[in-house]
């Protein structure tokens, strides 16, 4: 079963990104922050991690970078989420390592395709 980790500090996004994602066969992990989102990669190892960059104490383009640096976690694809969809934050999430970037509030009709571009091996949901 393909596994993501959403890294979100507010709940109601949180629920709505969880809910789609498990609605449709996927395995979701929660982290409400940078810190337990880059601990809960290197323990459980997620197919892809779906990043919240304004996130409290350590950002989301931070915990990027870690995730990138670390040989347990460098693999692993890392989505930017955010609401400041500004001229170069697209830029700056991939500089930081991230392999994509959505646009929040998220399109519920568009998300899952998405997400699914960036799957290792383009998986399906349910599937290894």
């Amino acid at each position: 079963m393909t596994t993501i980790l959403i890294v979100e500090d507010n709940r109601r996004s949180m629920l709505l990104i969880r809910d789609l994602l498990e609605i449709h066969g996927f395995r979701t992990l929660e982290a409400f922050d940078g810190e337990e989102g880059i601990a809960r990669a290197k323990a459980e190892r997620p197919d892809l991690i779906l990043m919240d960059i304004q996130l409290p104490g350590m950002d989301g383009l931070t915990a990027a970078r870690l995730l990138r640096q670390d040989p347990v976690t460098a693999g692993i694809p890392v989505v930017a989420l955010t609401a400041h969809a500004m001229k170069g934050d697209r830029e700056r999430a991939l500089k930081a390592g991230c392999n994509g970037y959505i646009a929040k509030p998220i399109d519920t009709r568009r998300f899952l395709a998405q997400v699914q571009v960036f799957l290792p091996g383009a998986a399906k949901p349910g599937r290894a």
